[in-house]
């Protein structure tokens, strides 16, 4: 269903514009602003639209799909599908009155351009301070250490070091060494397996104690040529898109990376968005930001690749390292949003797409 950026004129000397975002016939957004774009004048202050159906416009001047929305904290990021004026956000805030109880909100419409030239003074939007709650995977040795954490060796899903809060695991990062990566290439489909199931995590990163430079010199490569070390690394790269791949140059800067990477997303979680922000996304429908791990795989490849009717002995085949619960979880899950419905009984029994 296509979004649409549609801007009209109104009969309102403060306030002449009108700016609703569309998906169809749902209203996402409607603000009175005061000019048609930000342009050099840096913010427009923009005020809630209370009355939108009730006003008619004077007349539509523009009206464009949108590409993208996106929370990004308390600002409404979005990308307009056209060559100029294409990229603008929304910043929503909620203060409180100087001389009485109570709260107001201030909407700010901003471009790219404007946030260029103007360099603001702020704080980075993901700047963290306190504790964070770091696992260390018990296979891992020699660990990486992480001062003013608090600290616990356990077995992660995936991964050598994780990132946990009171919901659970929040991020993942595989460590390798030089020689770690090196000896991977040697087997790189069960490699490409358990990256798989590490990027299955929205927050995950392969950090890697060493240069890129490093793997273009035969003389530390012993068995492999500088070729085919980069064609390996290329592969990882080209494979598994939503992974972050860092080449962190020594160990102490790959673990400062891992630290600061964490500290980025756990500020990032605690974040909550101004409510407006929060609603616009809901009604979006933006795809969700899923923990990953095995039990979102399966459904993923239940929706995206198995046919329409199915059987629980067919999962099975595909994940036979699986526990049987997790399997049943993310099919039952899966009928209570209405993707899939299951019919007979016993060995007879088989799920169908599409619901009841």
């Amino acid at each position: 269903m296509i979004t649409l950026w549609i801007l009209e004129s109104v009969n309102n000397p403060k306030f002449p514009y009108r700016l609703t975002i569309r998906q169809g016939e749902k209203l996402l957004l409607a603000l009175r602003v005061q000019d048609k774009w930000p342009g050099q004048k840096g913010n427009i202050f923009c005020i809630r639209e209370e009355n939108w159906e009730l006003e008619p416009p004077v007349h539509e001047i523009e009206r464009v799909p949108v590409i993208s929305i996106k929370r990004l904290g308390k600002r409404l990021a979005l990308v307009l599908d056209r060559a100029k004026n294409k990229r603008c956000d929304f910043l929503f805030l909620t203060k409180r009155y100087k001389t009485r109880d109570g709260e107001y909100e201030q909407i700010f419409w901003r471009t790219q351009q404007a946030l260029r030239e103007r360099k603001p003074r702020v704080k980075l939007t993901t700047y963290h301070a306190g504790r964070l709650n770091i696992i260390i995977d018990k296979n891992e040795k020699y660990a990486w250490k992480f001062s003013e954490c608090a600290v616990e060796k356990a077995k992660l899903p995936a991964g050598d070091y994780g990132l946990k809060d009171h919901n659970g695991i929040l991020a993942l990062v595989e460590r390798k060494t030089f020689d770690n990566l090196l000896a991977e290439f040697g087997k790189m489909p069960l490699f490409h397996q358990q990256l798989a199931e590490l990027s299955a995590y929205r927050h995950s990163a392969l950090v890697i104690e060493a240069d890129y430079s490093d793997f273009l010199k035969p003389d530390r490569l012993k068995f492999y040529r500088p070729s085919f070390a980069v064609k390996a690394i290329a592969e990882l790269y080209a494979l598994h898109p939503a992974l972050t791949i860092v080449f962190a140059g020594s160990r102490k800067l790959a673990n400062e990376w891992t630290y600061r990477f964490f500290s980025a997303v756990n500020a990032h979680e605690g974040d909550v968005p101004h409510q407006k922000v929060a609603e616009v996304i809901e009604e979006y429908g933006a795809a969700p930001e899923t923990r990953g791990g095995i039990y979102f795989e399966i459904k993923r490849r239940i929706v995206d690749e198995f046919p329409v009717e199915f059987t629980i002995s067919e999962i099975r085949e595909k994940f036979p390292d699986v526990p049987v619960a997790t399997v049943r979880k993310a099919l039952n899950d899966l009928k209570k949003e209405g993707a899939i419905a299951n019919y007979g009984i016993g060995k007879k029994s088989y799920w169908k797409k599409g619901g009841a």
